[in-house]
């Protein structure tokens, strides 16, 4: 009989729970390759990999704390902080850097005080980089929850902002 397991995806700023982490590193950890399936899992039940997760899977898995953070860190999905309700993230690829993202990106760090990675105090918007959406004909290029949009400009940004403050809750 194989063994399932039922994770089910939290909304975004979930309370970590340690009994549910373990069990999730548990099933999974007799994988071959079980770090990767791990990670996705628990960010998936969290909707970020909480960093108390780090010895649990080192263990686990027997492997250092630091091969474990190391692999979180490489990839750029994983999150180790609970993200806002909204999530925007721009192209920093090169199609996108040759129609002028790094300034819209630039000015928008500015204006909004925030750097990519960041979460408005709110909690209503996290702006993170991504590295090709594959809509480099309409660049510079961005997802907002999902959703592409094409030929970003500072003011279509602002709008993006403003929208999560209010229309999109």
């Amino acid at each position: 009989m194989t063994k399932v397991l039922s994770v089910v995806p939290s909304a975004a700023n979930s309370s970590f729970d340690e009994a549910q982490a373990i069990e999730i590193i548990s099933f999974l950890q007799d994988q071959p390759g079980a770090m990767l399936p791990i990670l996705h899992a628990l960010q998936a039940a969290f909707g970020y990999i909480d960093p108390r997760c780090n010895p649990l899977i080192a263990s686990a898995l027997n492997v250092s704390k630091a091969e474990v953070h190391g692999v979180i860190t490489f990839y750029h999905d994983f999150r180790t902080r609970p993200a806002g309700k909204h999530i925007l993230k721009i192209c920093r690829a090169e199609a996108c850097q040759s129609m002028g993202v790094e300034t819209l990106v630039s000015e928008f760090e500015r204006a909004h005080s925030l750097k990519m990675g960041d979460t408005t105090p709110d909690g209503q918007l996290t702006i993170e980089n991504v590295y090709c959406l594959g809509n480099c004909a309409l660049g510079p290029a961005a997802l907002l929850d999902g959703e592409l949009i094409a030929r970003l400009d500072a003011q279509r940004l602002d709008m993006i902002v403003s929208a999560t403050k209010g229309v999109l809750q």
